[in-house]
């Protein structure tokens, strides 16, 4: 058995709060503590480790812990929310310094059946609280999605979950829980890179106070491209490195994934440049809309 304490030492954090996607967030005085404030309240940890197709799911964790990272993100799709909840636990860093994501997947859409799998999630990592669950698609229809949303509400309402949203999700699927005269979800989580730019769902989040969390910001691992190659030795940075920094530029959360150590801690080294603005237009300017996603992207569900 792994004793994580003696691996973590706890450390002490005041996360700095940012504005949700504000592009005010493009300075150098972003570091590995600043957050998100979300509209419910709670902060977001900038940085996000995903653990998607991670095998060595504890291990990962441990690692991300050590760099610095204070917040992952989780599904019940992925299988791994009991190792997640393990790492929390064991790692000697308190609670509330740390920021649990995890999300219902379409099979268990409904509101009796949300009820059934949230709870089972909650039971899976063991925690006192989620700190944001996620309904991961707009897969299934809008009477689903609602009676879904209801279910996390009510979650959310006996304390199980602390903040609530949504991912995947295209402005019309967001205007639906608002028609309904549903609470707005506080984060929507979505594949943004520079490929994939997403601008209309991101500029309507903007002005609804909506965060947005960017998964697949590494493209996953397509860097075959000069533009690329040309910025990191610029930069004397890696191509992940520059992907991430783009994100955080623009002020989203980004949610950069590896089973690697050393690159784990890579990932978390992007603090200590700026992007010019000339080359965040033209990293910009590689946006192919829907043609450049690179995971399933199903934000045109009907």
């Amino acid at each position: 058995m792994i004793d994580l304490k003696q691996q973590l030492a706890p450390t002490s954090r005041m996360w700095t709060p940012l504005q949700p996607s504000s592009d005010e967030t493009c300075t150098a005085e972003l570091d590995i503590t600043s957050a998100i404030s979300l509209t419910s309240g709670y902060a977001l940890p900038i940085l996000g480790f995903g653990v998607y197709q991670n095998d060595d799911c504890l291990g990962s964790c441990i690692a991300a812990f050590q760099a610095g990272y204070r917040h992952v993100d989780s599904a019940r799709y992925y299988r791994n929310e009991k190792e997640v909840g393990r790492a929390v636990r064991e790692s000697g860093i308190p609670r509330e310094e740390l920021f649990i994501t995890s999300k219902i997947y379409h099979p268990d859409f409904g509101y009796e059946s949300a009820l059934r799998a949230t709870e089972q999630s909650y039971k899976q990592f063991g925690l006192e609280y989620i700190d944001l669950y996620l309904i991961h698609s707009p897969i299934s229809g809008k009477q689903r999605r609602l009676d879904t949303w209801r279910a996390l509400i009510e979650q959310r309402n006996k304390g199980k979950f602390k903040s609530i949203g949504v991912s995947n999700y295209n402005i019309q699927h967001i205007e639906e829980i608002r028609e309904a005269g549903l609470e707005t979800p506080v984060v929507n989580q979505l594949e943004i890179h520079p490929f994939c730019q997403q601008r209309p769902i991101v500029e309507y989040c903007k002005k609804n106070g909506i965060a947005i969390q960017a998964y697949c910001p590494l493209i996953r691992g397509d860097y075959n491209y000069q533009i690329f190659k040309d910025m990191a030795e610029k930069y004397h940075k890696t191509i992940p490195q520059i992907l991430i920094r783009w994100s955080l530029q623009h002020g989203y959360s980004p949610l950069p994934k590896s089973s690697h150590p050393e690159r784990i801690r890579a990932n978390a080294q992007v603090y200590d440049f700026n992007i010019s603005a000339e080359d965040m237009t033209k990293i910009d300017a590689l946006d192919r809309g829907d043609e450049g996603a690179c995971q399933w992207n199903p934000i045109h569900s009907d």
